[in-house]
């Protein structure tokens, strides 16, 4: 019997998600009983942890780091444990994104424009016309987002914080008006996509995670081609990163614009959500596969030098 390492938990803004997703993953490794299942909240001697359980695979649900910046998969390397998801360039290249954009970008997706400041820089003065989005260069989840709207006469003073935890750089992006979509690679495939509409300001932490914080259209009501070149461009950026498994790319769409014209992609995630509420299985039963069958796929998937 397969002994599979679920990794969950860490010490990034993004923990309590990932404990959530790592029980989900695992409670349905049990129901499936083809597997001896381990369950490791991570922390820093994850390293000894894994040396002695020796598992045959490890599925990664870490969200944020260590799990999503390649250094927890430089560790399963160097182990030889196989694991899930993308590898360490991979998943180092997705998290950092303003370096995923000029990749992205050479590879021919739409991404939006932007600069790359410190947070002192960005809270002293609009660095670009508002309205426009700061975030973290290297953190998931809308964790650290703020939107500045046209109307806000100064940057939000919270970049400011003596207790900052996202980083000393942020992304300052022009604000993409119209819908939020998203859409999951599994393998080689892409799967469907979803419109996000929040019922929140916009889709934060909070709309991510809380039940009814936003609502999930799908098939997302967008015309047929920008339908179809959603998918594509998800693939496109899940190859253009060497990603592997399952990722999942999020989308901004100006419906004013004519046809394509007007999507752009944000990002891509190497570790995507998988709780009760998070896309990506959502996105699965919708192609027709029921939430243990992809949590056996991720598992059956891993391998070492991804």
């Amino acid at each position: 019997m397969k002994h599979v390492a679920v990794l969950m938990g860490g010490w990034s803004a993004e923990r309590e998600v990932s404990l959530r997703s790592g029980k989900a993953c695992a409670d349905a490794l049990d129901r499936l009983g083809q597997y001896r299942v381990s369950r490791l909240d991570v922390d820093r001697n994850v390293a000894g942890s894994l040396r002695n359980l020796k598992p045959d695979v490890a599925l990664n649900l870490l969200h944020g780091r260590p799990g999503e910046d390649g250094t927890l998969q430089g560790v399963l390397e160097v182990l030889g444990i196989p694991y899930s998801h993308s590898g360490v360039l991979a998943s180092a290249l997705a998290m950092q994104k303003d370096i995923a954009k000029v990749v992205l970008k050479s590879a021919q997706v739409p991404v939006p424009g932007g600069v790359i400041a410190t947070r002192k820089e960005a809270a002293a003065r609009h660095l670009i016309p508002p309205p426009y989005v700061v975030k973290p260069v290297a953190e998931g989840s809308s964790v650290g987002v703020y939107m500045v709207r046209d109307d806000y006469k100064h940057p939000p003073q919270e970049l400011t914080r003596a207790d900052w935890p996202y980083g000393e750089h942020v992304l300052i992006e022009p604000y993409i008006a119209g819908k939020e979509l998203t859409c999951a690679v599994m393998g080689d495939r892409a799967l469907g996509v979803i419109e996000i509409v929040p019922t929140v300001r916009f889709y934060d932490y909070e709309a991510k995670y809380a039940p009814g914080g936003s609502k999930h259209l799908l098939p997302a009501p967008i015309a047929p081609d920008v339908y179809r070149e959603a998918q594509r461009l998800a693939l496109v950026a899940h190859r253009a990163l060497g990603c592997r498994g399952v990722t999942r790319s999020d989308f901004r769409y100006d419906d004013s614009m004519d046809g394509t014209k007007g999507l752009f992609c944000l990002e891509v995630n190497t570790q995507p959500g998988m709780t009760e509420v998070s896309l990506v299985p959502e996105l699965a039963a919708h192609a027709g596969i029921k939430f243990d069958e992809l949590v056996r796929w991720m598992v059956e998937d891993a391998s070492l030098d991804r």
